[in-house]
């Protein structure tokens, strides 16, 4: 049966002790741990009273230690030691300040935005592996919560008080057509007057997908959807395709089938994404994403 532990028995006291052992001075210990000798003092005496029995002489204003101070010191050691092992085994199957980052991304940003941040991180840390994993922003958020991924490259996620983010920069959505459509000519589209046409639109989930039904709301009708993708990619080629219309984020721009154009909404129907750097609060010290955070906040300009 295993004896219990008084809860006057601590990591950091044990920390504590092995620091006056080895000075053998309450203000030395307290120089090296950069905390105050009555702190030192105090925490000795809670390791007597939870052993239940004296660890020190007193003589004088000294502390002298004894055969049973000597015995809980080569004891805290090997468990200070041990536990120190244990959490950074359990860090690394976590993914904290392992050999590799997992980077999750909507697939949008994989043709400018995760080259130039791989290729960044690269160049700070070349030991790093990366592993990119795609999805919608509701999968990229679960994945995170998970612990499937370290980091999501998306919108950022409403009512998450877990997360943090790191905004890299705003996109706005606009029409997309095909060249030579009736709307090629006009420098904004009134989606109103779009009401009879055909869309096509990603599915549910997506950050442009909700841009894109909150347009419509503001239009004032529900438009007819005769087809759903999972990626973006697809999506421009049905638009390409003359299968429909939809509302894409302006960051395709560069990545669009030639025949595809971008067509401003008018201001009533702005939907504006902040794509962000997004990670776990409990995950905030990670070595790994601190190396990554202070590549977006020096490069948001390249970024974009």
């Amino acid at each position: 049966m295993l004896l219990h532990v008084d809860e006057e028995i601590t990591f950091r006291k044990l920390e504590i002790l092995l620091a006056f052992m080895e000075t053998g001075n309450l203000a030395r210990a307290a120089e090296k741990l950069e905390i105050s000798t009555v702190s030192v003092h105090r925490a000795l005496h809670s390791l007597e009273t939870g052993l239940r029995c004296a660890l020190f002489r007193h003589e004088g204003r000294n502390l002298h230690p004894t055969d049973a101070a000597q015995a809980l010191a080569d004891v805290a050691r090997d468990v200070l030691r041990t536990m120190s092992e244990g959490i950074r085994a359990t860090r690394e199957v976590a993914g904290y300040s392992s050999d590799r980052i997992r980077i999750g991304s909507l697939y949008s940003l994989t043709s400018r935005t995760v080259p130039r941040l791989i290729m960044g991180l690269k160049l700070r840390k070349p030991e790093l592996h990366t592993e990119l994993v795609l999805g919608s922003n509701a999968d990229l958020l679960q994945k995170l919560r998970d612990g499937a991924i370290d980091v999501a490259l998306m919108a950022v996620p409403e009512g998450t008080a877990d997360v943090e983010s790191e905004p890299l920069f705003e996109d706005d959505i606009r029409f997309a057509a095909p060249v030579g459509s009736p709307y090629s000519g006009q420098k904004e589209i009134d989606l109103a007057a779009c009401a009879g046409e055909r869309f096509v639109s990603l599915s549910e989930g997506f950050v442009t997908y909700s841009g894109f039904v909150e347009s419509f709301r503001v239009a004032g009708f529900t438009p007819n959807v005769v087809m759903e993708t999972g990626d973006i990619f697809s999506l421009m080629n049905l638009v390409s395709g003359g299968v429909g219309y939809t509302l894409l984020p302006g960051r395709v721009w560069g990545v669009m089938p030639q025949n595809v154009q971008l067509i401003p909404l008018q201001p009533r129907y702005l939907m504006r994404q902040t794509i962000a750097l997004n990670f776990l609060r409990t995950r905030e010290r990670d070595p790994n994403l601190l190396a990554l955070l202070a590549l977006c906040r020096s490069s948001k300009a390249e970024l974009a």
